[in-house]
């Protein structure tokens, strides 16, 4: 898809994207308030930026370190407000680009096996039916399995996101065995030459060893199938809870091999910085951002984009051809 507009390579997706920010942006630009009345970089307004982006929930050592950058050899110097939200931007942009990796889906592998865990309300579900639809869009064949067996809603969710993508939905009565579904839908999957596998599971307490077990219990016996299995381990966070978001990734990496993070919900919150929090803490690799309901608001993650949408600076420019891909 030829790149003619857009930072993300869509037109509208900055636009989007920009606007799912916004309180994080409004919150950080009324912190800013006197950094911008002064107009100048000296000590009290280096201490008021970082006071700023600690309450946007970078975390006190990642905020020292971009005012720093940002006061780096501009120390006393007038400064406006555009300089300054660019200077921001610019900065945070170090910290997202290294963990700035699509998700990338191995044609030679089929299913493609994709584990998408996370707690309670984090959106798992809805994450899962938006990325099925966006890749049976591309013209993979697609299979959702509605792993989270505690939750009937979460089984009726999926359905109704399976027939929204037409993909086939693999599920069980409430109560079955999450692992011994996920055995079987991924044995189903293969046996239809399905390109992709996106097993659901079940909302779990990062803080309780039983249900984390389960989930170890899942990846193990997909590798019964292929050792190599499964394929790509996605975290959902939701963006609201701030940082908790870190005690979170820490429980979970422990359990089961993470390869990416989808932060959701940042349009419902003012802390958007707690992404840029996780990406200097893990530097896992940030796969999709979701910033509002519909299946186009669910994004891959482009670090200046966001970085400039979380600081409310301009859009970062772009070549003007060029190629992009949904997360894949």
């Amino acid at each position: 898809m030829s790149e003619t507009q857009g930072s993300t390579g869509r037109p509208g997706m900055f636009a989007r994207l920009k606007a799912g920010l916004s309180r994080t942006a409004t919150q950080l630009s009324g912190g800013l308030a006197d950094v911008l009345m002064r107009q100048r970089l000296d000590a009290d307004t280096i201490r008021t930026l970082e006071e700023a982006l600690i309450r946007a929930d970078l975390g006190t050592t990642l905020a020292h370190e971009v005012t720093a950058d940002v006061a780096k050899g501009r120390y006393d110097l007038e400064i406006s407000e555009r300089e300054l939200k660019k200077l921001l931007a610019e900065s945070i942009a170090k910290y997202l680009l290294p963990v700035a990796k699509p998700l990338i889906i191995e044609p030679s592998v089929k299913p493609f096996v994709i584990l998408v865990a996370g707690v309670n309300g984090t959106g798992k579900t809805t994450t899962i039916g938006k990325l099925g639809a966006k890749l049976s869009a591309e013209g993979k064949k697609v299979w959702l399995a509605a792993g989270d067996t505690f939750r009937a809603a979460a089984i009726d969710q999926l359905k109704i996101w399976g027939d929204r993508a037409h993909v086939p939905v693999f599920a069980r009565e409430p109560g079955a065995d999450a692992a011994a579904l996920a055995y079987d839908a991924y044995a189903a999957a293969r046996n239809d030459g399905a390109d992709v596998l996106l097993i659901d599971t079940a909302g779990r307490l990062h803080n309780k060893a039983g249900l984390m077990a389960e989930l170890q219990k899942i990846a193990r016996v997909l590798k019964k199938i292929d050792p190599d299995a499964p394929h790509s381990v996605l975290l959902v966070l939701d963006a609201t809870t701030g940082q908790n978001a870190i005690s979170q990734v820490d429980a979970f990496k422990s359990a089961v091999s993470l390869t990416g993070l989808v932060m959701t919900k940042l349009d419902g919150t003012a802390k958007g910085g707690i992404l840029v929090a996780l990406a200097h803490r893990f530097g896992l690799p940030i796969c999709f951002v979701g910033v509002g309901e519909t299946i186009n608001d669910l994004q891959s993650f482009d670090a200046k984009a966001f970085a400039a949408a979380l600081t409310g600076a301009d859009e970062p420019e772009r070549p003007t051809m060029g190629s992009w891909r949904f997360g894949v």
